[in-house]
């Protein structure tokens, strides 16, 4: 590496510092209110869960579990978390697995390795070695392993949405052979403001003058980080850490795509990603729902005393029970 590449990691990593300082230190002021604890909305939390036989001390998830009653087993939601595949935790995405669960899903939220120590497909392996236990062991706490919804933000959309092609596409990697072979296809994949190609993050520059420094440096770590400076040795295998591009030149998949719901804010920097999606997903045939919604900032939803969150929130609601109660 050259002096002029570690001077510009160095300046990247004290930005970086600065935004996972800024959603750590949210999170745990979030978490302080009265209504972060998950008793005052019926739901029982159980933390660091093995998924694996031999975890490491990322291999954990946590399950949301409603207390109320229930008619048969409920629809699950496995919830990968974002972060640019480098930062944050199942632990600062508590509010996903409340606000699922609040509304009567049994939620895993799940840790996974991080990069740059644990590169692509680190990240992709844990998520489908989760699925795996999932689908196995959620009737435990009463979900139903035949209605799965995955879901993440960021890069756990990326996560989800790859892991969702993994179910729908018989690919060569072991991982991914072991994901096809479950017979799994979630009845829905909620990939929120997700970034859907990490190679060639100098798109974005290209396509708009004046794209800000900041957010470009933090886009070039996220795939220095996860793929390397040099993505060549991935070979077809970039196919599931790029897959917008994979599905922009795919065939039909051996089982249909689950409906997609895209949510994503007009001041997402990521916000073309999510419309290349949804295209990909249209032109072969599959259901891609996208909210767009004005003015709105990366991962907008997390904020949920904004009312743009509350809406977006109700309408990925809205359309999970549609899908899952459809799947009953």
């Amino acid at each position: 590496m050259s002096a002029a590449e570690r001077i510009e990691d160095l300046r990247r990593a004290a930005g970086s510092a600065v935004v996972e300082s800024f959603f750590r230190g949210l999170s745990r002021v979030a978490s302080l209110h009265p209504n972060a604890r998950p008793e005052r909305h019926g739901v029982i939390v159980e933390r660091d869960i093995a998924y694996v036989d031999r975890p490491g001390p990322e291999h954990r998830l946590d399950v949301y579990r409603p207390v109320r009653d229930a008619q048969g087993p409920r629809p699950v939601v496995m919830y990968v978390h974002g972060g640019g595949f480098r930062i944050l935790s199942k632990d600062t995405h508590w509010l996903m697995g409340l606000a699922f669960a609040r509304r009567g899903y049994v939620v895993f939220n799940v840790d996974y390795r991080l990069a740059p120590r644990h590169p692509f497909p680190a990240a992709l392996e844990d998520a489908g070695a989760a699925l795996s236990w999932v689908t196995k062991n959620a009737h435990r706490w009463g979900g139903d392993p035949s209605r799965i919804v995955l879901a993440g933000e960021s890069a756990g959309a990326n996560i989800v949405a790859a892991l969702t092609l993994a179910c729908c596409y018989e690919r060569d990697e072991p991982y991914a052979k072991r994901v096809f072979e479950l017979g799994v296809v979630p009845v829905a994949t909620l990939p929120a403001c997700g970034i859907f190609q990490v190679s060639d993050v100098q798109r974005f520059a290209r396509r708009k003058k004046g794209f800000p420094r900041f957010v470009m440096d933090r886009l070039e770590e996220v795939s220095h980080a996860y793929l390397g400076r040099d993505h060549t040795a991935y070979g077809t295998s970039l196919d599931l850490a790029d897959p917008v591009c994979f599905l922009e030149r795919a065939q039909a998949p051996a089982r249909p795509l689950p409906p997609f719901f895209l949510p994503v804010g007009t001041r997402d920097p990521l916000l073309d990603d999510t419309r290349r999606l949804a295209r990909a997903v249209s032109a072969l045939g599959g259901e891609a729902i996208t909210k767009i919604y004005p003015g709105e900032v990366h991962a907008f939803h997390a904020f949920v005393f904004r009312g743009a969150a509350r809406r977006c929130w109700q309408e990925m609601l809205t359309f999970l029970d549609g899908k899952a109660s459809a799947s009953a």
